[in-house]
């Protein structure tokens, strides 16, 4: 029942093909090949020269152990991954060179910007259920197997740590425990994690530490999560099995990831009074009373960070601006969730992605009102806007949760959720007095450039479907509208009721657990509009996101040789 193809060597594998993709991208003049043109290559990094040496010296065994996460995370991705990568590190031909560096980039031989597209010969079509289900199986013989299943049983198959598979003899399918299907790799990733805590003087960033290294060993994250909630250290990792994106059949099963990243002491001082109002938000959303949560958990730290190195899904096609965890509903039910924002990157995501595109999308009126604070505030907002609103809810009687509910749109739906909702909590906050006056019109205005930024993501992913559905509600209702020359801009007019009708709309149907209504709205609304398919053509010599390098982590491995 067990499978452990990667052991201790997949991890070797991969740092041996990372090396061989950043000498093939500086032969390649900093990897700017035909695949790679669209991703602006940034130096990322963050101020470690104030970390005594102790820190220093865990800093490096995390990172360490977050190297181990790309590894876990190609093998979710698809079975065939290992292989592929070893084929990719040993052709040395340019072809091969410029494929490896964008199948590292992509965690797999498909374009993650391109709908799937595969861009390694002899790949297949990528697998909608990823590595999380076994494969020759459908999606409708799981779904019919899991609805059968009740009590611990269905708990175990829903949940975000196990994997199913082939029962003895390939008869049915049984539940297999994370750590029994990734066993080899998380025992390496737990010694780097238990060797940082020894380094580490800090008494939070030690106990986050070895409880996530114990709960690679048993499944049950829920004491290192409260650890990593109440992290109060200069060093802030997030590392383990969180997103269920990638797995685009039921969105249940959790990839591996990894964040490690500096925090900016003054910038997370300046956005703690945010924590403060959660609750008069969730207290007043637009949706039915019965809804709301009358009690959130007491914990939601904000975080303002600058990446040292990411890994698995974290530094998948896209980068990550801003992160909510944890994902876990009891969790956030008992205790709340943090919300991290990655201030380096996303302010790289502004001068390189954000700004060229506002200058072809938008009217050159509406130009100069988008701005990094606006940019920066919404993630914010979007983040917070994650943990309110409907996670438990009731249907046909049966206690569960809005992402079994929802199945695989759950995503898209919860994206978009977080997107309105942040512009209506935003206007609520302005109107109360927390947030400036002067962000009333750019929030708005930032906030449609930077859905033509998210739509290029592609309608098959969470964001970019969830910001298609937006744009078409906003266009509908006319509270985005079009000039002759096909430029966008805002009627102000009409945008806050829009915004606050769609976000009732939105959380309606998670409260309600309605797949059937999600679904339609997918399908109908999660489409580009003529218009903006067109816009989308005239941003063809513009990236679409970054490639970061990681300069600090680089010189950190340097020093320790």
């Amino acid at each position: 029942m067990s499978r452990r193809p990667f052991g201790g060597a997949g991890t070797l594998v991969l740092a041996g093909a990372c090396a061989l993709a950043g000498a093939a991208a500086d032969a390649a003049g900093q990897g700017r090949t035909t695949m790679t043109r669209l991703f602006a290559p940034v130096d990322v990094g963050a101020d470690v020269s104030a970390l005594p040496d102790s820190e220093r010296r865990a800093l490096r065994r995390i990172i360490d152990a977050a190297r181990v996460m790309d590894a876990l995370f190609l093998e979710q991705v698809w079975a065939g991954n290992p292989g592929m990568l070893i084929a990719l590190a040993n052709d040395g031909s340019a072809a091969g060179r410029a494929a490896l560096d964008f199948f590292l980039l992509n965690k797999g031989p498909w374009s993650r910007v391109d709908g799937d597209r595969p861009f390694v010969a002899g790949a297949p079509p990528k697998p909608g259920g990823a590595n999380y289900y076994p494969a020759g199986a459908t999606r409708a013989e799981v779904a019919a197997w899991l609805d059968g299943l009740e009590g611990p049983a269905r708990a175990a198959a829903t949940g975000f740590f196990t994997t199913i598979r082939r029962g003895a003899a390939g008869g049915g399918f049984v539940s297999v425990p994370y750590s029994v299907e990734y066993q080899g790799p998380l025992a390496i990733a737990a010694e780097h994690l238990r060797a940082a805590a020894r380094a580490t003087a800090e008494p939070t960033l030690r106990r986050y530490l070895e409880t996530r290294a114990a709960a690679f060993a048993t499944d049950d994250y829920y004491e290192s999560d409260v650890a990593w909630m109440e992290l109060d250290s200069a060093i802030e990792p997030a590392i383990g099995p969180y997103e269920v994106y990638e797995d685009d059949w039921f969105n249940y099963k959790a990839a591996f990831e990894a964040f490690v990243t500096i925090r900016d002491e003054a910038e997370t001082a300046r956005l703690d009074r945010f924590g403060a109002h959660l609750q008069g938000l969730e207290d007043t959303l637009p949706i039915d009373p019965r809804f709301r949560n009358p009690a959130l958990g007491a914990l939601a730290p904000i975080r303002v960070v600058n990446v040292v190195f990411t890994a698995g899904d974290a530094n998948s096609g896209v980068q990550t601006a801003a992160f909510n965890l944890p994902n876990d509903e009891r969790v956030v039910r008992e205790k709340g969730s943090k919300r991290v924002m990655l201030k380096n990157v996303q302010e790289a995501k502004f001068q390189r992605v954000l700004t060229p595109i506002a200058q072809v999308a938008l009217r050159p009126a509406e130009q100069a009102e988008v701005s990094f604070e606006a940019f920066f505030t919404h993630i914010l907002m979007h983040e917070l806007m994650h943990g309110l609103g409907p996670g438990t809810i009731t249907v046909d009687g049966r206690r569960t949760t809005v992402r079994e509910a929802l199945r695989e749109t759950h995503g898209p739906i919860e994206e978009a959720k977080a997107d309105a909702a942040g512009l209506w909590a935003l206007r609520e906050l302005i109107d109360r007095g927390v947030v400036d006056r002067s962000l009333e019109r750019s929030m708005y205005t930032t906030f449609l450039a930077s859905a033509f930024r998210s739509i290029r993501f592609g309608i098959h992913e969470a964001h970019g479907r969830g910001v298609a559905l937006q744009l078409d509600a906003l266009l509908d209702a006319g509270a985005v509208t079009v000039d002759a020359d096909g430029r966008f801009g805002i009627d102000h007019g009409r945008v806050r009721d829009t915004v606050t009708a769609l976000t009732r709309e939105l959380m309606t149907v998670q409260a309600t657990g309605d797949y059937d209504a999600a679904r339609r709205m997918l399908d109908t609304r999660g489409v580009a509009a003529p218009a903006v398919r067109r816009a989308l053509e005239r941003l063809d010599h513009v990236p679409i996101d970054i490639q970061p390098r990681f300069v600090t982590a680089e010189a950190l491995a340097a020093d320790a040789r």
